[in-house]
């Protein structure tokens, strides 16, 4: 027979709530022996019954006082708990191993990886297995040499002497260049002079397969003149045709200053209340810049005929004789006036020059001597062409074959010179947007051989439009315009006399001096960047020697000697 339920008494509890104190409690108690008990009040929240998301073994975590009250691993109650938790375990409780990263590890893994076998991921493996055996060739080529240094950081000369006696006025970073905009009206034409010959379309169809050998025209004549030897010009200024007066080659080399590495200066003549922006004699202005902008360093070595001057010397030869090799020599096309700079009876370089005249101000023009090598009839109408050359001299330092390239990938050979001369291309565009070209061609133009710098061929010709090919290059005419215009406008602000306007060689900055008004007027001619000797300037009872401006310009001069 089942037992009856027997319901034992409850003691009362007359100070509070749970059950009375051990001392008030009867000797006999009926509540169950060794069950713990939270003591609370009634102004006490209740904020959990149970918690079993709380670990313990954790004893750097912070413990929480509102738990004190479910914490029983320090009461003797369950003797038997320490014993039970000892002998618990989880399945997997450990972290996972951390990866050993090292080769074998990262090979491991690549093969658990998915394989992607499409054209763009086998195209970028091979470009970067050519450019790591690049470097790699380059590397032990520079370690091979024991007496040179290996080059991190080229490290640059500037294109003139800073003498002690100059004065600096004020130096500008290339970054707030990037910040100037300004918009010029179309320009006017005021003057035409020299004559041009017709390009030779079939030059066109030229590929690296039927290259032609480039010719040398030494019995032609080129003139690098400077902005204040010009007749023209100065019958410009004394006629007030405008405040400042420059050439096509000066202003682009402004226009396009944040894109230049190596070192370079202007000669700034405030007269009167005009301004003359020239260039020295012998400047570095007149030759060509090769590999300005790339990564990889040129030889230092000063007989090496892969150094930068060499190079800059070299690539002015071939842009000269390039720009008449192209051209028809049956005919003519003539202008208001002939060549001002030839002399009678003087075989001349086909080249026209053009006055143009800006307005950059209600009161400020700006007069500015531009050149056009060549035209051409398109639609019954005449166009204008300026004709300039890319040269390859060793293709271990571009990564890219021109010979092979040029047909399959002629863009990405673009590509490759537009990173590696980014300066040159961008003042060539200026030049031919300033002179109003409807046309640029440009040259391939490679050595028969890497070690040979005097015989080269013509591997191809493409001609692009000025504005088209600005945007292709990122260069923004606003911002151009907006550069000249502030140096203008600084430049206005100074006092008469003389100033070189120089661009540091080690840092993205210009800096103007105040020199006197007999600086470079003697034989004082610097060497282009970046020859480690420069001409020291003459004393001041030196005697003057004749003005070669309208000489042959200096690239043809070093090349004939070193012939």
């Amino acid at each position: 027979m089942v037992g009856g339920l027997e319901i034992r008494a409850v003691p009362f509890n007359p100070d509070g709530w749970g059950p009375p104190d051990a001392a008030a409690a009867p000797a006999v108690s009926s509540l169950p022996v060794n069950v713990p008990y939270a003591p609370f009040s009634r102004s006490d929240k209740l904020g959990r019954i149970a918690d079993w998301t709380r670990n313990f073994n954790n004893p750097a975590r912070p413990k929480n006082p509102a738990d004190a009250v479910f914490d029983f691993t320090i009461d003797d109650s369950f003797p038997a708990s320490a014993d039970d938790d000892s002998s618990f375990r989880l399945v997997d409780g450990k972290p996972p191993p951390r990866p050993k990263f090292g080769p074998k590890w990262r090979f491991n893994q690549q093969r658990q990886l998915p394989q992607r076998r499409d054209e763009e991921v086998e195209a970028r493996k091979r470009e970067a297995e050519k450019e790591r055996a690049r470097r790699d060739r380059l590397y032990y080529l520079n370690r091979s040499n024991a007496n040179a240094q290996r080059r991190e950081a080229a490290v640059f000369k500037s294109s003139v002497d800073i003498q002690p006696e100059w004065n600096m006025l004020d130096q500008i970073p290339f970054s707030t260049f990037s910040k100037l905009s300004f918009a010029v009206p179309e320009p006017e034409d005021l003057l035409l002079c020299g004559g041009l010959e017709y390009y030779d379309r079939s030059f066109d169809r030229i590929t690296p397969k039927n290259e032609r050998r480039l010719q040398r025209f030494k019995n032609r004549n080129f003139f690098k003149v400077t902005t204040t030897d010009d007749p023209v010009i100065r019958r410009l200024a004394n006629e007030d045709k405008a405040t400042v007066f420059a050439t096509d080659t000066i202003l682009s080399t402004l226009m396009c200053a944040p894109r230049s590495v190596y070192s370079w200066d202007i000669v700034i003549q405030r007269v009167g209340n005009k301004l003359f922006f020239d260039k020295r004699d012998g400047s570095q202005l007149d030759l060509l810049s090769v590999h300005e902008t790339s990564q990889e360093p040129l030889p230092e070595a000063k007989d090496d005929i892969n150094s930068a001057h060499s190079l800059s010397v070299e690539a002015a030869y071939i842009n000269q004789n390039f720009s008449q090799q192209v051209l028809i020599r049956d005919g003519k096309v003539t202008f208001d006036e002939p060549n001002p700079f030839a002399n009678e009876g003087e075989e001349v370089a086909s080249v026209a020059y053009r006055y143009r005249r800006w307005k950059l101000d209600n009161d400020m023009y700006l007069v500015a001597r531009c050149e056009v090598q060549s035209v051409v009839e398109m639609n019954n109408q005449r166009s204008f062409l300026t004709l300039n050359a890319l040269n390859e001299f060793d293709p271990k330092y571009s990564g890219v074959e021109w010979r092979q390239k040029l047909e399959t990938q002629r863009g990405a050979v673009l590509a490759t010179e537009l990173k590696n001369n980014a300066n040159k291309l961008a003042k060539w565009t200026t030049q031919a947007l300033l002179a109003g070209a409807d046309m640029m061609k440009l040259g391939y133009v490679s050595r028969v051989h890497p070690r040979d710098h005097f015989n080269h061929v013509i591997l191809a010709v493409n001609g692009y439009k000025p504005r088209d090919f600005a945007t292709q290059i990122n260069l923004n005419t606003s911002n151009m315009w907006g550069i000249v215009k502030s140096i203008v406008d600084l430049c206005m602000k100074l006092n008469e006399g003389k100033y070189v306007f120089v661009k540091d060689p080690s840092k993205p900055q210009v800096r103007i001096y105040e020199v006197p008004a007999d600086a470079f007027e003697n034989d004082y001619v610097e060497e282009p960047l970046p020859e480690e000797e420069q001409a020291q300037p003459p004393t001041e009872d030196g005697d003057g020697g004749e003005a070669t401006a309208t000489a042959n310009d200096v690239e043809d001069k070093e090349i004939d000697g070193q012939a």
